[in-house]
């Protein structure tokens, strides 16, 4: 059972008072019990990863990484001293805001938000659980102030942000409640429970993404045996997830020799139990592996320290697993999201999102979901309504994405 040790008042207080607990469970464990009862985190079965939902019969979804990065998550903060409960909800919620069509619908509704305020995952999952979802009237799921601090990775509003980074943890409209939960944080700095969270999400995605592109044969080891390919994936990562600057294709190409002469690679994958088996391991030994680095190094940057809370430390990453993390993620994006015919289905997608979005706003508020129709009555302006269109099109899933697009714009 939590007790909330290393935790003081500010940090279990709620935006909204709220009766005393007489349950018996700690902050961090109502608070985690609350995102997993929550409506935003169900819809995420049916909202895109990697490969789209029906696709297939064992995909990974935005709920099953979701799953996954807390499992990672909680291990790897507990081990640290954070309160694992708080981290674990912090992982659960990483994803809620993501719209249908995961990365590519957001972009979709960031073009048609411009005018309202701009749309991000990371700010909309901050709006969610401090606004749209409905366990406190008003305020959202109403979670401890260090719960909702550990969920953001990008912890400045839209514009405020550093140079040259176009991510943001919450909307200018949010500025009150945001306020709220950094109070007296260091600016621009992730509390130590956020930077596990957003370790775990790292490990858990570029991971799992590699084990079903090698279970669904997008990539092969013969593949990253050939020299030829292994540099197309250096490069492709030194531009898509690396900082400008910070490594050169020649040093990725080593840490990716490195990587691939561990001895946890199979020699294959045909699909049979065997093969099964040792896909597995794969996955255990490279997560387990990019967890202990960074527990190991943390705890000796902090040796001497007790506490290790909030801001009482960083998470300290070691430079090759950073980039061994960053090059699974090349690996992926080379094999399953650059395949043929990928282009062209994210143009539909993005195409639906805006015409759906229009259909919405042009019946509105009939065309709402009941909960959001009283948020557009009372808009002031047309930027508020928008808004409101906004929130109404990432609540949906992929699938219900289409599914109300046959109803009102066929």
């Amino acid at each position: 059972m939590s007790t909330d040790s290393g935790y003081d008042r500010a940090a279990t207080a709620r935006w909204v008072a709220e009766p005393p607990n007489s349950s018996g469970r700690g902050t961090f464990e109502r608070d985690r019990a609350r995102v997993l009862h929550s409506s935003a985190l169900r819809r995420l079965a049916a909202k895109t990863q990697v490969v789209s939902p029906g696709s297939g019969d064992f995909p990974r979804t935005r709920l099953t990484h979701s799953l996954e990065c807390a499992q990672i998550g909680r291990e790897l903060g507990a081990a640290l001293g954070c309160d694992p409960d708080l981290v674990d909800a912090a992982c659960l919620a990483h994803d809620l805001g993501h719209p249908p069509f995961g990365h590519n619908g957001e972009s979709a509704l960031a073009v048609l938000a411009v005018d309202c305020g701009g749309f991000e995952g990371n700010a909309q999952s901050l709006r969610l659980l401090t606004r749209l979802e409905t366990k406190v009237p008003g305020s959202g799921l109403n979670l401890a102030r260090a719960t909702l601090d550990a969920t953001l990775k990008y912890p400045w509003i839209a514009g405020h942000g550093p140079a040259g980074t176009a991510k943001y943890g919450a909307y200018a409209e949010d500025a009150e409640v945001f306020a709220w939960i950094r109070r007296d944080a260091p600016p621009g700095r992730a509390c130590l429970e956020g930077q596990a969270m957003d370790w775990a999400d790292d490990v858990a995605y570029s991971v799992h993404d590699l084990e079903d592109g090698l279970q669904a044969g997008l990539i092969t080891m013969a593949g990253l045996r050939d020299r030829s390919q292994r540099e197309a994936v250096a490069e492709l990562t030194m531009t898509s997830y690396c900082d400008p600057g910070s490594v050169t294709v020649g040093e990725l190409g080593e840490v990716f020799d490195r990587l691939l002469d561990l001895d946890c690679w199979p020699d294959g994958f045909d699909g049979g139990p065997a093969s099964l088996a040792a896909l597995k391991k794969l996955t255990s030994d490279l997560i387990g592996r990019f967890c202990q680095a960074a527990q190991a190094a943390t705890l000796a940057a902090s040796a001497g320290r007790g506490g290790l809370t909030r801001y009482a430390a960083d998470l300290v990453v070691p430079r090759a697993q950073r980039l061994e993390c960053a090059l699974l993620k090349g690996v992926t994006a080379c094999y399953v999201m650059s395949r043929a015919g990928v282009v062209a289905a994210q143009a539909a997608e993005r195409d639906l999102v805006a015409e759906l979005a229009s259909a919405i706003e042009a019946g509105a508020p009939e065309t709402l979901d009941p909960v959001l129709r009283p948020a557009w009555e009372v808009a002031g302006s047309a930027q508020a309504q928008r808004r409101v269109v906004i929130d109404q099109v990432a609540s949906l899933t992929d699938t219900s994405a289409k599914a109300w697009y046959r109803r009102l714009c066929r």
